[in-house]
């Protein structure tokens, strides 16, 4: 795989030198910059692609935690605290690790092979026409979890999270309706709403601004904004007798 790019976040200036040293240490990894507080960190991440933030917690002004909540699409984070009671925050987060101040170098190689694991196992190959997957994977409940296309019911959005909804359950994942939108197969999921992303074959009847999908043995009806209505009308439209 490429390099990934890593991006380091601390205030403590040895902290800096010594994660840096750490990063240049790995083949596989990049130092796209190091900053000394979260208003530089986002400014980096303006302007530059990053795959993961090594990001420490307790920081002036901004800590960690508020900085990633303030993310709309947020990078992969591993928290580095001297505080262990952090833990818990970082996690519900969904962190990809948490490392424990003094950090070791057998320490930060093994987050380093979690984080080639995780991008790895989500590596989307460019090459491969997305018609021809029948799944992806998402993080949600500190876990990757498979979804099968044919499973989604609708997709639901709400702030920085979206709910998939399953035939049989539901799925909660940090990430935006955008960027989940651009997974999924057009052919067969079109957005009909700001909020939601509908299964093109779920559908059972358009009402006016309502369309009818069936979900768990029953009729549930979702909203069509008035900014996506025409194109959905136009796919009904192309199947219509």
């Amino acid at each position: 795989m490429n390099k990934i790019n890593v991006l380091i976040v601390d205030d403590e200036p040895l902290a800096l030198d010594i994660l840096e040293t750490f990063v240049n240490q790995i083949p596989d990894l990049h130092l796209v910059a190091r900053c000394s507080n979260a208003m530089e960190a986002g400014k980096v991440l303006s302007q530059n692609h990053v795959d993961a933030i090594f990001l420490d917690i307790q920081m002036p002004q901004m800590t960690g935690i508020e900085f990633m909540k303030s993310l709309t699409n947020p990078p992969l984070v591993i928290f580095t605290t001297a505080y262990p009671n952090f833990a818990l925050d970082g996690f519900e987060l969904d962190a990809l690790d948490y490392l424990l101040k003094p950090i070791s170098f057998e320490r930060f190689f093994k987050s380093v092979n979690k984080l080639k694991d995780y991008l790895n196992k989500n590596k989307v190959n460019e090459n491969e026409p997305l018609d021809d997957k029948d799944f992806f994977f998402v993080k949600a409940d500190k876990k990757l979890m498979k979804i099968n296309y044919n499973e989604i019911t609708y997709v639901e959005g709400l702030k920085d999270y979206v709910i998939i909804w399953l035939e049989q359950t539901r799925i909660i994942t940090l990430q935006t309706m955008k960027s989940l939108e651009e997974k999924l197969d057009s052919k067969n999921f079109k957005r009909i709403h700001r909020s939601f992303i509908v299964n093109l074959k779920k559908i059972s009847a358009l009402n006016g601004s309502m369309v009818e999908i069936s979900f768990k043995g029953q009729l549930k009806q979702l909203p069509v904004g008035k900014n996506y209505k025409d194109e959905l009308l136009q796919i009904i439209g192309e199947n219509k007798l």
